[in-house]
């Protein structure tokens, strides 16, 4: 069969869109991260690797931005993945009772990010917040904390949050992953005698990796994209402790107005996720090809 040629013309809105929206940011941020571009004026000049050698060599703040995201990330991947995975087994026949539960634990998802940030910010209020009364109320004085103040648990105040804003996202894609899988199986496995351990391990769990690969690739790109919740919970503070990378190309870019600097930072931004995301991927292959 010979396909018409005028067929390649309804690829062109799309490509168009893709130029425009990814292609040229894209294209132009690595262009400008090779130069000290103020984001102002028509002059700028280029300075070869000289931004990437700052970033990765002289720059504290950026290697503690680092070091930051990856503690954000791994706590928020992994808890967020195990409650919306336990959530999703809990919930998952189609009771009515089990969808009003999907309805409430989704629900937060489609709150916005600065609305999270301003309920979570009272929660955590270290003299009128809930969270502090209620340790008081049980008698646990002693856990009653700043709970945005501390340097040393900020950035886990925060990744709490963020696992509260998007397991209820994630259990619904895990809902649907279990659901796929045919009873017949589970049936087999309960002649065979096998226990609920043996069960998941033998059954779910290589049966649900492909939704088990979204749920952590996705996660991971949130969590290293939390930008809004981040800035309007503590802005980055205190003493840089909750500054993630996106909130430090925001202060770069629009605070000093190196917008070269800030698009290198940004470029090594997207290698980091590409890079973790790849790994994870190849793990979770791995993974499934050994059952």
């Amino acid at each position: 069969m010979r396909i018409s040629k005028t067929i390649y013309l309804f690829f062109l809105p799309g490509l168009f869109l893709y130029s425009i929206f990814f292609l040229y940011p894209t294209v132009s941020a690595l262009f400008y991260s090779f130069t000290d571009w103020d984001g102002l004026s028509d002059a700028y000049q280029f300075v070869g690797i000289g931004n990437y050698e700052r970033a990765l060599t002289g720059d504290s703040v950026f290697r503690k931005t680092v070091g930051n995201n990856l503690k954000f990330m791994l706590m928020v991947v992994i808890f967020q993945t195990l409650a919306a995975l336990a959530f999703a087994m809990i919930v998952l026949k189609n009771t009515k009772t089990n969808l009003f539960l999907r309805a409430l634990y989704f629900f937060p998802t489609i709150l916005s990010s600065v609305s999270v940030a301003f309920i979570w910010s009272f929660i955590y209020d270290p003299s009128l917040g809930i969270l502090n009364q209620i340790l008081g109320l049980l008698g646990l004085d002693f856990l009653q904390q700043n709970w945005l103040g501390n340097s040393d648990i900020a950035i886990y105040s925060l990744a709490i949050t963020q696992i509260w804003f998007h397991a209820g996202q994630m259990l619904i894609i895990f809902v649907a992953g279990l659901q796929a899988i045919p009873e017949d199986l589970y049936e087999v496995a309960k002649i065979e005698g096998a226990s609920k351990w043996q069960t998941f391990r033998k059954v779910t769990w290589p049966l649900l990796a492909p939704s088990a690969t979204i749920v952590i690739a996705y996660t991971t790109i949130q969590s290293f994209k939390a930008f809004d919740l981040v800035f309007a919970m503590t802005g980055g503070g205190p003493n840089n402790s909750t500054e993630i990378i996106a909130t430090y190309i925001f202060d770069v870019a629009f605070r000093s107005y190196n917008f070269g600097y800030a698009s290198s930072i940004s470029v090594l931004f997207m290698i980091i996720i590409a890079f973790i995301t790849f790994l994870q991927f190849k793990a979770l292959r791995s993974d499934r090809i050994s059952y």
